[in-house]
């Protein structure tokens, strides 16, 4: 379950096809129950009803948490980028040479960035990780050196600076590694496929009417993909851009 719904392409299709198959078990494998509905038909289309609102109630609700971590995400993104312009301003206050140190150094730190929010390839994005770790520690001691040597208000501008710089990526990194839980999958899978078989057992005529049962399944597995792709940041279409990091690259290459 955890691979499928951290890959939305591949939980489209095989989610479709597991709740198609529920919907012919429930039309075709209880038939005993048929005679039961057709005589309790009241009965069962409330329990059908409520099923179906269950259902329904908690794929919004797991979708609003997609969509918060989603927005999370974003928020933190733009943070960064704020973070590592205001730092890069502030480096100024540092001596000439320290200052063009952690200037540059800033630079390629910015540059990792950009490739943690557009590269897909688990292998490329440990090296980047590996990278960034390494930027950040050569970064503190371009600033921790000057910092030391003359503690000043001033001096603890630059470190200050440096320090919401390196908080933001743990917080960014935070985010992505923030999911929908297991449990709120799974729990959701089995309420759409009790669903699903409860549409196939009020179905009279499975054989005629086989086109319906097709509905519900086809409709509940783009909900789940609609679900996971805003939930995976690398795996999904829609994914956060890392449109102010670029804007501010750009802005400091051109200066």
């Amino acid at each position: 379950m955890t691979a499928l719904t951290h890959d939305p392409l591949v939980l489209l299709p095989v989610s479709f096809a597991v709740l198609w198959l529920s919907a012919w078990v429930g039309a075709l494998g209880f038939r005993r129950l048929k005679s039961r509905v057709a005589e309790a038909h009241e009965d069962f289309t409330v329990v059908q009803g409520a099923t179906l609102t269950l259902l329904g109630l908690i794929i919004g609700f797991t979708f609003s948490m997609a969509l918060t971590r989603y927005d999370q995400r974003k928020n933190y993104e733009e943070e960064e980028a704020n973070a590592i312009g205001t730092e890069y301003v502030r480096a100024g206050l540092l001596p000439q040479a320290d200052a063009a140190k952690v200037r540059a150094l800033l630079l390629s730190y910015l540059e990792q960035r950009v490739l943690f929010y557009t590269i897909r390839d688990d292998q490329q994005l440990e090296q980047i990780n590996a990278r960034t770790a390494k930027l950040q520690n050569e970064l503190w001691s371009a600033v921790q050196g000057p910092a030391t040597a003359q503690p000043t208000p001033v001096m603890a501008l630059a470190v200050s600076g440096m320090n919401d710089v390196l908080n933001s990526q743990g917080y960014t990194q935070a985010a992505w590694l923030n999911r929908i839980p297991f449990g709120a999958w799974g729990l959701m899978a089995a309420i759409a496929i009790c669903s699903t078989m409860l549409v196939g057992v009020g179905t009279q005529k499975p054989a005629a009417g086989g086109g319906l049962l097709v509905i519900l399944p086809l409709v509940l597995s783009i909900a789940f993909f609609l679900i996971a792709d805003i939930d995976s940041p690398r795996r999904g279409v829609i994914r956060v851009t890392p449109q102010n990091l670029e804007s501010l690259a750009h802005t400091l290459r051109a200066q």
